[in-house]
C-alpha cells in the first residue's frame, strides 16, 4: 500500500452522528479497525475527550482492549492519554495490562493537555491537588519507571511489559520533551497546523537518543477522500461545523451533511468554517494523493496519522479505502 509515501495510520475520535448513538459509533470504529488492517495501515489510535456529546471516547484503555481484540496485527493504542487526569499508577496498569493481552501491539501515546474543560478536569482528578501540568516531566517519569520496575509502588503487570510510548503534542513543549528523552512524537497538525514546523524542527533539534536512537515524527491529519472533490468537500463539511460550535462553546453531535449545508453561516462563521477546511486534505483520491505527499515532503514525517470525521461510519471506511488505494502499487486491489 505505501508506495511512494511514509506508512499511514489511524486516529479514531470516534464521532457520534446527528440521529445516531454512541453504541452506533463504537460500532462503526470496530467495523473500520478490521478494514484498516485489511488495506494495511500501521495502527489505529484512539483520543481521550471528555465532556462532548460528539466524540465517544473518553476511555481509551477500555476502547483499545476491545480494538485489539476485533483486530489481530494493526498496532492499537492511545492518541492519546491525556496524563494530567490520571494518577500514573493507574496509567501503567492499564497499559500493563492491554500489553500483556496483546503483546507487541499496544501503544501508549501521552499528552500534557487535559483534553476537556476545567471543572470536568477537576472531576477526573478529585483530591490530587492542583490541576496545573507543571509536573507533567514528574508524573512521566514515575508512569515510566513502572515498567522498569522502579516505581514507588509494584504496578503489576506493568513491570516487564513494554507498550510502546509516543509523547504528543500541539506546541513547542512536549516537542521538547520528546527530544529530550528520545522519544517518538506525534503532532496534532490537524487542529494546531500553524505550530507544525516548529514544533518538528524543535523536536529534531533537541533530540538526544534515548528510547530511540533516531528521531521518529508523526503528524496527524485531517484527511477526507470521496469519489470526487465536490462530494468529499460535501462530506468534510458536517465536522468543520462540529468544530466551529465547539469554539463557539456548544459541542454537539457531528451533523449530517444535509444539516451543515443548510445552516445558516454568519460571514464571520463561513470564514472560520473556509480556513478550517483548507487546512485539510479533502478530495478524489487524485487530489488527496497529491495532497498527503505534499504534507509530508514539506514536514519530512517518518508516519502519517489521518483523522476522518465524516458524520456517517461508511463514508469514513470507504475514505480509508480510497485512501489506501491511492497509494497502492499498480496492479493490486484494496477490495
Amino acid at each position: 500500500m505505501h508506495s511512494h509515501v511514509v506508512p499511514l495510520s489511524v486516529l479514531d475520535l470516534v464521532p457520534v452522528g446527528s440521529g445516531s448513538t454512541p453504541t452506533e459509533a463504537l460500532r462503526a470504529s470496530t467495523a473500520l479497525v478490521r478494514r484498516v488492517e485489511e488495506l494495511g495501515f500501521r495502527r489505529y489510535w484512539v483520543a481521550e475527550h471528555h465532556g462532548m456529546p460528539g466524540i465517544a471516547s473518553s476511555s481509551p484503555a477500555v476502547l483499545i482492549a476491545h480494538l485489539a481484540g476485533a483486530s489481530s496485527t494493526i498496532r492499537v493504542g492511545s492518541g492519546g492519554v491525556m496524563l494530567p487526569n490520571h494518577q500514573p499508577l493507574v496509567v501503567a496498569e492499564q497499559f500493563g495490562t492491554l500489553d500483556a493481552l496483546h503483546p507487541g501491539r499496544i501503544d501508549l501515546g501521552i499528552g500534557r493537555a487535559p483534553g476537556t474543560d476545567p471543572r470536568t478536569a477537576q472531576a477526573l482528578r478529585r483530591g490530587t491537588g492542583s490541576l496545573g501540568a507543571d509536573d507533567f516531566l514528574q508524573q512521566l517519569d514515575e508512569l515510566a519507571a513502572y515498567f522498569r520496575g522502579e516505581g514507588p509502588v509494584a504496578a503489576v503487570p506493568a513491570h516487564g511489559q513494554r507498550p510502546d510510548m509516543w509523547l504528543l503534542g500541539s506546541s513547542g513543549y512536549s516537542a521538547q520533551v520528546a527530544g529530550l528523552l528520545g522519544l517518538p512524537f506525534a503532532f496534532a497538525h490537524h487542529f494546531s497546523g500553524e505550530n507544525t514546523d516548529a514544533a518538528l524542527a524543535l523536536y529534531r533539534d533537541t533530540f538526544r537518543p534515548g528510547t530511540l536512537q533516531e528521531p521518529y515524527a508523526m503528524i496527524a491529519a485531517s484527511v477526507l477522500a470521496a469519489e470526487t472533490d465536490a462530494e468529499a468537500q460535501r462530506l468534510a463539511l458536517p465536522g468543520a461545523l462540529q468544530f466551529l460550535r465547539l469554539r463557539q462553546g456548544n459541542p454537539g453531535l457531528v451533523p449530517t451533511p444535509e444539516e451543515a449545508a443548510a445552516y445558516p453561516y454568519s460571514a464571520q462563521e463561513q470564514a472560520f468554517v473556509d480556513d478550517r477546511l483548507a487546512g485539510q486534505v479533502i478530495g478524489s483520491p487524485d487530489t488527496v494523493r497529491d495532497g498527503v505527499r505534499a504534507l509530508v515532503e514539506r514536514t519530512g514525517v517518518d508516519e502519517l496519522m489521518v483523522v476522518t470525521g465524516a458524520h456517517d461510519g461508511a463514508d469514513r471506511i470507504r475514505s480509508y479505502e480510497l485512501l489506501a488505494g491511492a497509494f497502492a502499487p499498480a496492479g493490486t486491489m484494496t477490495r
